[in-house]
């Protein structure tokens, strides 16, 4: 049963508001990346390598898919999920790969469009772009620099928010 049993650790969120993010800033609540990244562990000895480490990308949305994978079955066509099913790379059997994520929150009418290593962030009035990869801070504002990756981003973010229920 041990060998065969697929464990997966993770959290829904970041720190809670006394907790260490470090390099990260933000927290629950926030779509930070302090609030957004989270640890996730797998194990499965039967069809894992232990040791192994991934950047892939991967959301909550992701488990239904995933998980329902590992268990030999699909997604229903008639109800298809909004995660990716990301089986195959955690089996070390395709590569990682970038994606563009996007995360929206109710306090402080916050949004996230995340395209590979660039996001761009709203809270409340005050709109960013972010290089996570070489600013885990997010301390550099990029939107000037960048007008036209900005502005994709934000457009892309507006899309898929207009395709989600309402809060």
């Amino acid at each position: 049963v041990e060998r065969d049993t697929l464990v997966v650790f993770t959290s829904d969120n970041g720190g809670e508001r006394f907790s260490n993010t470090w390099p990260f800033v933000g927290a629950k609540g926030e779509l930070l990346e302090g609030g957004v990244r989270v640890p996730l562990i797998v194990r499965w000895p039967a069809r894992m390598q232990p040791g192994r480490r991934s950047d892939q990308p991967m959301v909550s949305m992701d488990f239904l898919p995933t998980l329902l994978a590992a268990a030999g079955g699909t997604p229903d066509p008639g109800y298809p999920t909004d995660g990716e099913n990301l089986l195959p790379v955690l089996l070390g059997q395709q590569l990682p790969h970038m994606r563009k994520l996007f995360w929206r929150y109710k306090a402080s009418e916050q949004a996230v469009a995340r395209d590979g290593d660039w996001k761009y962030l709203k809270m409340a009035e005050q709109e960013f772009l972010f290089n996570v990869a070489e600013d885990q801070r997010e301390r550099a504002n990029l939107n000037d620099k960048m007008p036209d990756l900005f502005e994709r981003l934000k457009k892309e973010d507006a899309v898929w928010n207009a395709a989600m229920l309402p809060y």
